[in-house]
């Protein structure tokens, strides 16, 4: 599938505080903790808890929450599909959406099972 102007548009100007709770409830069930929730988002975005709950607190847009964000050098890793999107075949121009959907591969695999030494990719 190809990501439109509009559709990177939509996801730039969510709110990040309205999808926090769908994420963590999902990892919930699926018996992961909080402390491994907020260790993957430390590792993709380089926030700590103070900075994620402030971007919460803020209701910060997905743009405004990856703008301030320090994503990490080895996110290029981060391959697969998520919500039928191939993440490596999203154009660089829709550059919130990629991110969106890379955050969201590694709350996914987070949720499956993955060992966090796999979630937190490392070159090789």
């Amino acid at each position: 599938m190809k990501v439109t102007a509009e559709k990177n548009e939509k996801v730039a100007n969510m709110i990040f505080a309205s999808i926090y709770p769908l994420y963590w409830n999902r990892l919930e069930k699926n018996g992961r903790t909080k402390e491994e929730f907020h260790q993957v988002l430390h590792w993709f975005t380089g926030f700590n808890d103070e900075q994620l709950q402030k971007m919460i607190d803020e209701k910060a847009t997905f743009k405004t929450f990856f703008q301030k964000a320090k994503i990490h050098s080895n996110a290029h890793l981060i391959k697969g599909v998520v919500c039928g999107y191939r993440i490596e075949e999203i154009e660089d121009e829709f550059e919130v959406y990629k991110k969106c959907r890379q955050m969201e591969k590694l709350i996914d695999e987070l949720a499956k099972g993955r060992k966090m030494e796999k979630i937190l990719r490392k070159e090789k």
